[in-house]
């Protein structure tokens, strides 16, 4: 193979090159080597990334895993050790090679203690770091090393202690310049959390003498080197005047680092939080008496220099907000843990948009820790201390002030849990719940127009309505049922403005989960026929409009935004008996409304988006919950509305495609594409349902079915088979199309002209070799039910079967290439798709 008989020739081409290069063996014009030695780099960089056991990795990672490197390749990478950033950045994958590379543990510390060295000695002359290039690959050199390396081998090294040293210089020297490795600084992060994680598991005594205490002191100086450095970033942003950017801009880079930094901080937990209180309060009271001074005078009245010191404020509460919310996301139920002592901080709502992100961090990881546990304990302590009101001599005062008999005392949890609530000082769960939840109503009434803050609070409330203990107690708190019985644009702002359209959803989707949730009804005082009357009185007052009203512009917004709030509700039904209170809301009275829409607004892609998402969901038989009586008519009147609403889209859209309007369209994913791939999930959804026996409309001639048939099977044959293949969502729509037909209407396909069959045959045959393995299952599958249809049926004197015949008779060869790609596919094809 390749890789045996010619990558390590290859990879000692570029080394020795290298090497003749430093050695001056070979020269040339000084813009020749500089040429030669970044292209043998890179040479040698590309062989060390060559995928040698063909797992395939993922290219878009900066992370490296372990290299496989072959056993013949052990001698020149023990002699080797390859200044550029491309010379880094091979070391990076050198020292990432497997531990059974080399024969020996001696060996294998031997290596290290050459890596280690190499790294000392650029970490004290700083070689070539001033580069930024060079910078960065050396910054993930470092988070690299404890990765391929145990603690216990690093500590046996001789001058460990130094290097831990010079490592701690090094990072808090980086903290300090954080301008100039913002993109760094999450790899040397990775660094000091992966030695603190792996302390527990090194013994004291084991390598260095001292290492622990060493590392301890180091960890305290870099966690309060990197608090100082991002409260001072913020001044610094300010200074730059837009020069620089700000650190809290980058999302990725700041998780990147909020995600290493629970580790390092519980490490040294009560000096760091003594760290961050020392620092947050100051300046909440700061930040409080300059608000007090300002009064309700408005921002552009007061004085430049108290406007600044406010943003200075603002800007690093938001950094500690920040801090806390990494650190009690990354809480531990350990006894070491709960004994430290678990402190929180109470927040105050400012109208700073980054702080509020902030502070929706942090609620999320405190309800990440706190909130899965809390219905949990309190039933516990309740059925107790029913239990035990004459044992009351050996209980314990439980969490929530009850007195609770325990055979064994408060556990670890509740102990912390308790101790977190007297730390608060703010009342019981309950009450801490209900602040939280007044916090997120307060952003959704008065930040509207941020669509960042809404979507990452309604993303916050739907968690928390999805886990069972923190949805229970949902359900008593007085602002949930503010929530549930004023769920309208008068008391949510955000919901009348355009660009939250999506939002809407959400929303919607998170308060039918808490009213249809067990006992829901009944704590929320408001039944499922109530909540529903906002969104009842909209669609009756749209009912009521004849076509050319309905047409207004004025209507677009309800309409789009009706339909939005009945996706969401419809994707809350997860049972039988929700999804039938929810089909008797919606038929008789509004289901002519939905093919009305259809009509008038067929050529506006926002109204019939919103339009044909909702009937997707509406029609989804998802956890079977479209289960009609075998006497009910249900089932047949909603695929009849589904194809109302179908061929009333679609056949206005044909007729646009036909007269060329839609030529000149820029866009023609929004404006076509993304319509035809809606109808063909809408249309997929109710044909696979399972709720509708289709045998009844023929032997009634009822011609919705084979109307709605028609109308996706002329829009479908509309795009061109390149344009189904590059948009990945109407390849889904389309081959779960054909493959439904071939399924259960394969007489239809027939019944059609012969080009069109062998169009869709030729579709099928390009999809077997897609590259999804979905796309690519349905096309076999589609083959699987032609193949059985025609051996099953053949000499049989049916009508269908002769228009297979005539087909084939046009195409011969077509079942034996679909069988030979087939085949092709199963030897030589990747593993992917086991069909």
């Amino acid at each position: 193979s390749f890789r045996d008989q010619c990558l390590l020739r290859i990879f000692q081409l570029g080394l020795t090159t290298l090497k003749q290069l430093h050695s001056r063996a070979r020269t040339a014009e000084p813009h020749k080597e500089e040429m030669i030695g970044e292209l043998s780099l890179a040479l040698t960089v590309r062989c060390l990334n060559f995928d040698f056991i063909g797992t395939q990795p993922d290219e878009s990672s900066e992370d490296v895993g372990t290299i496989q490197i072959p056993s013949s390749w052990a001698s020149i990478i023990q002699d080797h050790a390859p200044q550029s950033n491309k010379a880094m950045e091979a070391i990076i994958l050198m020292c990432s090679v497997r531990r059974s590379l080399f024969p020996s543990d001696k060996e294998r510390s031997a290596f290290l203690a050459r890596v280690i060295t190499g790294i000392r000695e650029l970490l004290s002359n700083q070689t070539g770091l001033q580069h930024q290039d060079n910078y960065h690959q050396f910054c993930r050199l470092l988070g690299r090393l404890k990765a391929n390396y145990q603690l216990s081998e690093l500590v046996k090294i001789e001058g460990y202690i130094e290097w831990l040293e010079l490592a701690k210089s090094f990072t808090v020297t980086s903290m300090e310049n954080w301008q100039y490795s913002t993109n760094s600084i999450h790899y040397l992060l990775a660094l000091w959390s992966r030695l603190v994680a792996a302390v527990p598991y090194v013994r004291p005594e084991t390598g260095t003498s001292g290492h622990t205490q060493a590392l301890e002191k180091q960890v305290l100086v870099v966690v309060e080197s990197y608090i100082d450095s991002m409260l001072g970033s913020v001044e610094t942003v300010m200074r730059s005047d837009g020069a620089l950017d700000n650190p809290l801009d980058d999302d990725g880079s700041l998780q990147e680092q909020l995600d290493r930094l629970p580790t390092i901080c519980r490490y040294q937990y009560n000096p760091v939080a003594t760290k961050i209180l020392g620092k947050f309060d100051p300046l909440l009271n700061q930040y409080k008496d300059l608000l007090g001074r300002i009064g309700n005078a408005s921002m552009s009245t007061v004085p430049s220099d108290i406007a600044n010191t406010l943003m200075l404020l603002e800007g690093q509460m938001t950094w500690l907000t920040y801090l806390v919310g990494a650190i009690i996301g990354g809480h531990s139920w350990s006894a070491a843990h709960m004994a430290a002592g678990k402190k929180a901080l109470t927040q105050v709502s400012v109208d700073v948009s980054k702080l509020e992100l902030a502070l929706l961090f942090y609620f999320q990881n405190f309800r990440k820790v706190y909130m899965f546990m809390w219905d949990q304990m309190a039933s516990s302590m309740a059925e107790n201390h029913a239990g035990s009101d004459d044992m009351l001599d050996g209980s314990v005062i439980a969490i929530l002030g009850v007195a609770t008999k325990y055979d064994s005392g408060p556990t670890t949890k509740q102990k912390v849990y308790q101790r977190m609530f007297e730390h608060l000082a703010l009342g019981d769960h309950t009450v801490v719940a209900n602040l939280i939840v007044m916090k997120m109503a307060n952003n959704l009434k008065y930040w509207p127009e941020d669509a960042d803050i809404v979507g990452r609070t309604l993303g916050l409330l739907l968690e928390m309505a999805g886990g069972y203990s923190s949805a229970k107690m949902l359900l008593n708190l007085e602002t949930v049922r503010f929530f549930v019985r004023n769920h309208t644009a008068e008391s949510f702002p955000f919901l009348g403005v355009p660009s939250n359209a999506r939002h809407r959803t959400t929303f919607h989707a998170t308060l039918t989960r808490l009213l249809l949730s067990t006992s829901g009804e009944s704590k929320l005082g408001l039944t499922f026929e109530q909540f529903l009357e906002p969104i009842s009185s909209a669609l009756e007052q749209l009912g009521t409009l004849s076509q050319s009203e309905l047409r207004n512009e004025a209507i677009r917004r309800p309409l789009v935004g009706v339909f939005r709030d009945l996706r969401g509700v419809a994707s809350s039904l997860h049972n039988r008996r929700t999804y039938l209170k929810f089909f008797d809301f919606m038929y008789p009275k509004h289901f002519p409304l939905l093919a009305k829409v259809a009509t008038v607004w067929h050529d506006q892609a926002e109204v019939t988006i919103s339009l044909l998402r909702f009937m997707h969901e509406f029609c989804h038989n998802k956890a079977n919950r479209v289960n009609f009586d075998q006497s009910s008519p249900n089932g047949i009147l909603l695929f009849r509305t589904t194809s109302d609403v179908l061929c009333a889209y679609g056949s206005r859209l044909l007729e646009r495609i036909q007269e060329g309007s839609m030529a000149s369209s820029q866009d023609v994913y929004r404006s076509r594409y993304k319509g035809i791939g809606l109808l063909l999930n809408v249309l997929n959804s109710a044909l696979g349902g399972s709720y509708v026996c289709f045998g009844v409309f023929s032997l009634y001639n009822d011609p919705c079915l084979e109307n709605a048939l028609n109308i996706a099977l002329r829009l479908s044959l509309s795009v061109p088979l390149d344009d189904i293949l590059a948009y990945p969502k109407i390849s889904k729509g389309f081959y779960g199309f054909v493959e439904i037909l071939f399924r259960n209407h394969i007489a239809v396909v027939l019944s059609h002209d012969t080009n069109v069959f062998l169009q869709l045959m030729v579709s099928v045959h390009e999809g077997l070799q897609s590259s999804e393995a979905s796309i690519g299952s349905q096309c076999a599958s589609t083959v699987d039910h032609l193949a059985t249809f025609y051996f099953n049926n053949k000499g049989k004197d049916k009508a269908s079967m002769h228009n297979l015949q005539k087909h084939l008779n046009s195409r011969p060869d077509l079942l034996s290439a679909l069988t030979a790609t087939l085949f092709n596919m199963l030897l030589f094809g990747s593993a992917q798709n086991h069909w």
